[in-house]
């Protein structure tokens, strides 16, 4: 799959900008706080419907419009499709299909597919488990139309539930309301767990492989889904800490507190790993992405790459260099000399200065 051009209004820095992408190796080069990332972000929201640094839409539309528009050309198995994004300031954000309005972001998912690496893919180990489930819920929302219905409704179950616990404190006759969120929840959450614990288990079959070859294969890497209750017993749990979250007034069971853990050589790096190993572990994370999503749908991911060659050593950036030659690649960073010195073959070059992109070959 390829992303073939795109073109931006009133996003972020840019009052509008068109680009066409090469099939192969796109690098935007330039000074720091240009406007490179801007370029990646927009990519990866055209097919995801979310940023991959925020929360907010408003944050994506420049300062003192009030809407921003992201069009994106597509092919997926010959076929090229046209994405219409329309990101607003104080409305949900409108999305067409090949001049189809949408209703739900689930029918956007799977006509393309990111895998974006940044330096802050580094708080995916070092940060809260929040970061860590943001990472498996964007990948399985890409992967599975049936994750992403399971995931929407179990969150808005989760909102509807707390409320109604807060509720509750004052009006004990809404119990027989709670009974049935907790089966509802019950069912779309044990369906989440389920298919995080295959997940996770693909990724290790994965993720072994790489991480001792980043590793001189001196490492061996682990990860350990760490679910905060047993698919089985949900709803009985849920029912037993019923007093402790009205006294919350909180959900404290179910997948939406679960977490997953990085072991290499049996030790915790979340914890007790050095920044080094914590690096490694990431990039070994990253690139699993690209062979799940082979696996997975059989055709290769677009990938973004914000920067990420200079937080690397020599041995780490051949590798990443040397995984990615077979596979559509948006790069930004501030100079070309560390693809030049890699002999690495570039397709098209993207000079970035103040919002604006020149094209130099």
């Amino acid at each position: 799959m390829l992303i073939k051009s795109m073109s931006l209004q009133n996003y972020r820095n840019y009052k509008a900008l068109s680009l066409d992408f090469n099939p192969g190796t796109n690098i935007f080069y330039g000074s720091n706080a240009q406007g490179k990332t801007n370029i990646l972000e927009a990519a990866y929201v055209s097919g995801t419907t979310k940023s991959h640094r925020s929360s907010k839409d408003r944050e994506l539309i420049l300062f003192s419009e009030e809407e921003a528009h992201i069009c994106t050309f597509v092919e997926k198995n010959e076929i090229v499709h046209k994405i219409d994004m329309h990101l607003r300031k104080n409305r949900t954000k409108g999305i067409a299909i090949d001049g189809i309005p949408i209703k739900k972001a689930s029918e956007l998912f799977g006509i393309i597919y990111f895998v974006f690496f940044s330096p802050e893919d580094l708080s995916i180990i070092k940060n809260g488990p929040s970061q860590r489930r943001r990472f498996i819920d964007m990948e399985l929302c890409q992967l599975s139309k049936i994750y992403l219905h399971n995931l929407t409704n179990y969150n808005r179950l989760v909102l509807q539930r707390n409320k109604l616990l807060k509720e509750l404190y004052c009006r004990t006759d809404y119990r027989e309301v709670l009974e049935i969120l907790d089966m509802q929840m019950a069912e779309y959450g044990s369906q989440i767990i389920s298919m995080r614990k295959i997940f996770i288990q693909e990724l290790n079959e994965i993720i072994k492989t790489i991480h001792g070859q980043l590793s001189g294969k001196q490492e061996e890497i682990f990860l350990k889904y760490e679910a905060n209750v047993d698919k089985d017993h949900f709803r009985d749990i849920l029912k037993k800490n019923t007093d402790k979250d009205i006294r919350l007034k909180t959900t404290t069971t179910g997948p939406h507190r679960d977490d997953f853990s990085f072991l290499v050589n049996h030790v915790d790096i979340r914890r007790f790993g050095s920044q080094g190993q914590q690096r490694t572990a990431a990039l070994s994370l990253k690139l699993s992405e690209i062979e799940i999503v082979k696996k997975t749908v059989h055709d290769t991911p677009v990938l973004l790459l914000d920067d990420v060659l200079s937080e690397l050593d020599s041995n780490r950036q051949n590798y990443l260099l040397n995984s990615i030659r077979d596979v559509q690649t948006l790069i930004t960073c501030t100079g070309l000399d560390e693809f030049i010195n890699h002999r690495f073959s570039i397709n098209k070059v993207y000079k970035v200065t103040d919002g604006s992109v020149a094209v130099e070959n």
